[in-house]
């Protein structure tokens, strides 16, 4: 089994990654001069067409490229003069007619669909008020599409809703920082009103949505997990025991089991900003798929003693200091991610 660990791969053989190359296909440059001149033609190489080898088993999907959110902390003199922090635009006003045509998806298909979303005038941190099909009020607060949903508008949004009637807040980002998911949770119980989170398809960053049917995809409800750290005999192991979904037909937070969970991955000593994961766990996939499917492939490479627990949804116990922070990624069967953060 490898494991991830501090940034190095550990195997019972060593790696040397230095010497991976990329091979791509190559053909004859043909020109009027080599024609001409009867010149043997240069070869030009095809980047867009690697070689595969089928001898190798690939582990990983393809590449993918990320940016990892860069915090900055301004003093109260300059805060005060930043900006309004919501950006009411041109975009923002594609998102509300993106969200009145098409709604937002509940977490078994079911849909909050809305008769009217306007923009707020005057709010700093709620970006419209809406009204559903059955009569509801809800405020809308939606992240800018190049940064997170943070803790500050989090509490800036709550405390301007708090002032006025309204049946529920919807908090709208394309990403979500897990320190402010933790938050709506935190105050969704603690003041027993509706906090809601919604996942943004990455497509509505493009410049055009003139194109509006209403069977897309554009917004998910987005469920809070629960997780657990306990103490076993001096070490620590993290349990994954289901969700708080919206129930959109039934107008209720609901707790739910794991038996949704694809995937979810546990950082031991998260940093704040990106997961480096050092456990890896594929509950959904059962006997027939995930690790059970990998160590079929690479039977002589995997530790098929393990595979059976990084199947379920408890942790392998660990090490961990007392202050260290604890996140956990979970990725449902509808390929939305969720996080959790703990302190030990």
């Amino acid at each position: 089994m490898v494991e991830r660990k501090s940034g190095r791969l550990r195997n019972s053989e060593a790696r040397d990654f230095s010497r991976v190359r990329i091979h791509y296909e190559s053909v004859p440059h043909v020109t009027l001069k080599s024609i001409a001149n009867n010149e043997k033609p240069s070869s030009e190489i095809l980047y867009d067409k690697p070689v595969i080898n089928k001898k190798k088993v690939r582990v990983t999907g393809a590449f993918t490229v990320e940016a990892l959110p860069a915090p900055v902390v301004f003093s109260v003199d300059e805060a005060a003069d930043l900006p309004d922090y919501n950006d009411e635009g041109a975009k923002q006003s594609d998102w509300r007619e993106q969200m009145l045509s098409t709604g937002i998806i509940g977490r078994n298909g079911e849909r909050m669909n809305f008769t009217r979303i306007d923009p707020l005038p005057g709010a700093k941190w709620l970006s419209a008020e809406a009204w559903t099909d059955d009569g509801k009020k809800v405020f809308i607060s939606f992240a800018n599409e190049s940064s997170l949903m943070d803790t500050r508008r989090v509490y800036g949004a709550f405390t301007e809703a708090v002032k006025l009637p309204y049946d529920a807040v919807i908090f709208a980002a394309f990403q979500f920082d897990p320190e402010a998911s933790q938050m709506i949770s935190t105050i969704a119980k603690t003041h027993e009103v509706k906090l809601l989170s919604a996942q943004m398809n990455p497509d509505l960053m493009t410049e055009d949505l003139k194109r509006k049917i209403n069977t897309d995809q554009s917004f998910w409800f987005v469920g809070q997990p629960d997780v657990e750290l306990e103490r076993v005999n001096g070490s620590f192991r993290v349990r994954v025991t289901g969700f708080d979904y919206y129930n959109v037909s039934a107008n209720r937070v609901e707790s739910g089991n794991a038996d949704k969970i694809a995937m979810w991955m546990l950082d031991t000593d998260y940093n704040g900003m990106s997961i480096n994961p050092s456990q890896i766990f594929f509950p959904i996939e059962g006997k027939s798929g995930g690790w059970s499917r990998l160590a079929k492939t690479l039977r002589a490479e995997i530790d098929l003693d393990m595979i059976e627990k990084f199947s379920g949804t408890e942790s392998l116990p660990f090490e961990a200091e007392s202050g260290r922070k604890i996140a956990v990624k979970i990725i449902d069967d509808r390929g939305i991610e969720s996080m959790r953060v703990l302190e030990v």
